[in-house]
């Protein structure tokens, strides 16, 4: 019965497969990611290495650093092995969790603000429409920022300084 001969595969052939570039697989060979055979001048990748492009690529796209997917996927030919590999990964994804997370409620955030600070231009470009005499117009523009300011720093002491009070009270003692 013939030897069964193992599946290789070009740089070509998996840059066509995983939709990446020739460099990108050279970056990650020269990382150590990746350690194809040489046939003269030629990469041949093996079944092993064709694994842990996809590994790699389904990393990245779950953020992680090429450290730590290098880490995890190393992880599986050492001690612990597999076990402690597993372990590893699901530590790195609660972490991973908890920074997107907080992306996500930056965002939210982010998002809310600028919701604001549109009704204020839209409100302010309403009233520039509306008030005729340039003073007065001036003047209303100018309480409306004033107190809108002020409302932003309330909030934003209020968040960055829970005991601001108590902090203002201090500070008045020491001026007075």
């Amino acid at each position: 019965m013939p030897e069964a001969v193992p599946r290789t595969w070009t740089i070509t052939q998996l840059a066509e497969e995983y939709a990446v570039t020739l460099r990108t697989i050279r970056f990650y060979e020269d990382k150590g990611l990746l350690c194809p055979k040489r046939r003269g001048n030629q990469r041949v990748f093996g079944a092993r290495d064709h694994v842990r492009l996809g590994l790699v690529l389904r990393g990245r796209r779950l953020g992680f650093s090429l450290g730590e997917i290098a880490t995890i996927i190393d992880m599986y030919d050492a001690e612990p092995g597999e076990v402690g590999q597993l372990r590893y990964l699901l530590d790195q994804i609660v972490v991973r969790r908890a920074d997107l997370e907080q992306r996500r409620d930056d965002i939210d955030t982010t998002l809310r603000e600028l919701e604001e600070v549109e009704a204020r231009c839209r409100e302010d470009l309403k009233l520039l429409n509306e008030e005729p005499n340039a003073t007065r117009r001036t003047q209303r523009l100018g309480e409306r920022v004033s107190g809108a300011v002020g409302e932003e720093r309330a909030a934003r002491t209020a968040k960055e300084e829970p005991n601001a009070t108590r902090r203002t009270q201090r500070l008045g003692r020491r001026d007075g």
